[in-house]
């Protein structure tokens, strides 16, 4: 089995963002050079997520208010007894989940017809990153 590694750093302008991501890990497919196999895509920082969604405005806006329903920024949470402000993107990053793992065929992601891979950050405006780590058989 082979393995291949690429990291992705964001630095995004708002606090929430929601980054379509499937070019940039179908890239590290690509340089693997694994045929068969999957590929994990995950989020290294605990108030950020990935997902697989439709690359569609209003889902996108969707999924957003969900998340501060469920999780409104400014509502005072145990958490920032620490001197932070941000449990709800703690909370958020758990609802969306932290990674996924995507099929491999062919050499190319299998996904659905409307699927795209999203990075969601949900505490922004400084440095973090995604780990992307394709696993499997390449040609011989």
């Amino acid at each position: 089995m082979k393995t291949h590694t690429r990291y992705l750093w964001f630095n995004t302008e708002k606090r929430r963002e929601y980054i379509n991501i499937t070019r940039e890990v179908e890239e590290a497919v690509r340089e693997s050079g694994i045929r068969e196999g999957m590929v994990l895509v995950s989020a290294m920082h605990i108030t950020a997520g990935v997902y697989v969604n439709d690359d569609e405005p209003g889902i996108i806006r969707d999924i957003d208010e969900m998340l501060e329903q469920i999780a409104p920024f400014g509502k005072h949470y145990h958490h920032h007894r620490t001197g932070e402000d941000n449990g709800d993107a703690h909370l958020k990053s758990i609802l969306v989940h932290h990674q996924v793992i995507v099929p491999v065929t062919g050499g190319k992601l299998d996904l659905g017809p409307w699927q795209q891979i999203y990075y969601a950050e949900f505490d922004g405006r400084r440095r973090k990153r995604v780990i992307i780590k394709v696993m499997g058989e390449g040609e011989e």
